[in-house]
């Protein structure tokens, strides 16, 4: 299985485009189809000619649903981005296109919907000329007609090619599943559903309803309406839970594997679009959307400050919107979920100079951090952790355990002449004098000095 979101101005189609490709219905509430306007978050499914399963997300076009777009689109890797032959790109075409650059999505189609109205080629040259320059520009146009079926078939084969394109998920990962739906059904309990994007869900796991939630087991899962034991990634699930409330979960919320994520209010990033930015935005990550202040470190680099935690790890792409103005003004990419204080003059200047060499992988980490707990680096995302640590699970830099033990046998030397009776340097005195912030670390300075005499 692989799963799209559609994305696309107000009735430019993209729910009548899903029910010819599916056969099923995508639109949940009886107001949306009385209106024949999509509110909230709709899903369905088909089999491929190649026998692949494509599952779909479909996404409100209306400006005033936007949040409940983003909370579609956020957790997906591809887009179906729909253009009305008889209309041409529109505002939220853009808007849509704004959030799907700012994620990054890099993986999609273009569809040119109502192609038995109106000459398709202009909407398309239109669209085209839009998607220029964007993570996006070299998706296939594909022209169709949900009512005539012209071009479906070649549709078809275009989303056959996407699913071979789109990079395989890791099914052995950490699960973070952001849920975009909760509800009760009745002999059952409390229901929820989102995007599985990695990682494996099985019956009879407990999850954490994020990092420092209550505990849950997954008491039955679906997939395609059918009942599993397991749901490996990438997938459309719904996650039968005992242990919570359906009062107590709701979109954007995350079910995580235990013990092995961090809950963060504080983000360094890397912008993907440089300038200013208002001082207030609403970060959207995942199905997430969460009020933050925004500290500028340069045009390409900032702080951000979440009114409420959320579990991140380096690399996790979120989109900035400002609500007031109804724009998308860029994205932003988590470089460090644990940053350190700001308290002197040009500190912000020097932490952007160190997130421009930042890189994800252990060494680099370790290069910038001088030493860090291996759990900790694994829940924030560093790669290249390897399995085994020194005392306390602590690593260290190899230059920072060097230059440690070798003041640390300074600190001892200057000890032995200036108390000549005593019988050694206090562990605890050596660990305030090297700054070392847990008794263990000093333990694996020790390690290296050993190793080094």
């Amino acid at each position: 299985m692989f799963v799209v979101a559609t994305a696309g101005h107000v009735d430019h189609g993209k729910s009548t485009l899903i029910r010819a490709l599916t056969g099923e219905e995508p639109d949940r509430w009886a107001e949306e189809r009385r209106r024949g306007l999509t509110i909230d978050l709709g899903f369905a499914s088909t089999t491929l000619p190649n026998g692949r399963t494509v599952a779909f997300v479909d996404v409100p076009g209306h400006r005033r649903f936007v949040p409940n777009m983003l909370a579609g689109v956020g957790p997906v890797p591809a887009v179906l981005f729909v253009v009305a032959a008889d209309d041409g790109w529109m505002p939220q075409s853009q808007e849509h296109l704004d959030a799907l650059a700012a994620l990054g999505v890099r993986h999609g189609v273009l569809v040119i919907t109502r192609s038995d109205l109106l000459d398709p080629e202009p909407a398309a040259e239109e669209a085209r000329a839009a998607l220029a320059g964007t993570s996006l520009a070299h998706i296939p146009t594909v022209a169709v007609s949900a009512v005539t079926g012209s071009g479906m078939g070649e549709l078809r084969s275009a989303l056959e090619r996407l699913g071979n394109e789109l990079p395989a998920a890791d099914v052995d990962a950490d699960v973070r599943l952001w849920v975009d739906r909760s509800f009760t059904i009745g002999g059952a309990g409390t229901v929820v559903t989102g995007t599985l994007g990695a990682g494996t869900v099985r019956t009879g796991d407990t999850l954490l309803v994020g990092a420092n939630g209550p505990r849950v087991v997954v008491r039955g899962l679906q997939s395609l309406g059918r009942d599993r034991a397991e749901v490996p990634a990438p997938a459309r699930v719904a996650v039968n839970l005992r242990g919570v409330a359906n009062s107590d979960i709701a979109r954007g919320d995350a079910l995580l594997t235990p013990d092995r994520w961090y809950e963060t209010a504080t983000v360094d990033v890397q912008l993907t679009a440089p300038g200013t930015l208002r001082e207030h935005v609403v970060v959207h990550c995942g199905s997430a959307a969460i009020g933050a202040r925004v500290r500028p470190l340069t045009d390409a680099f900032a702080r951000l400050s979440l009114e409420q935690p959320l579990p991140l790890r380096i690399g996790d792409r979120m989109i900035l919107r400002d609500p007031d103005a109804g724009l998308i003004p860029s994205g932003a990419v988590v470089l460090d979920p644990a940053p350190p204080e700001l308290r002197r003059r040009g500190d912000a200047r020097r932490r952007a100079e160190v997130l421009a060499a930042a890189a994800p992988d252990v060494g680099s980490q370790l290069r910038r951090r001088g030493f860090a707990r291996a759990r900790d680096l694994r829940a924030w995302g560093v790669t290249g952790v390897p399995d085994t640590a020194g005392p306390g699970d602590w690593l260290l830099d190899p230059d920072t355990a060097r230059s440690a033990a070798e003041r640390l046998g300074k600190l001892v030397d200057e000890h032995a002449r200036t108390h000549p009776l005593a019988p050694g340097l206090p562990g605890e005195a050596a660990r305030r004098a090297l700054a070392l912030p847990d008794p263990q670390l000093l333990a694996a300075v020790l390690e290296h000095a050993d190793a080094l005499t």
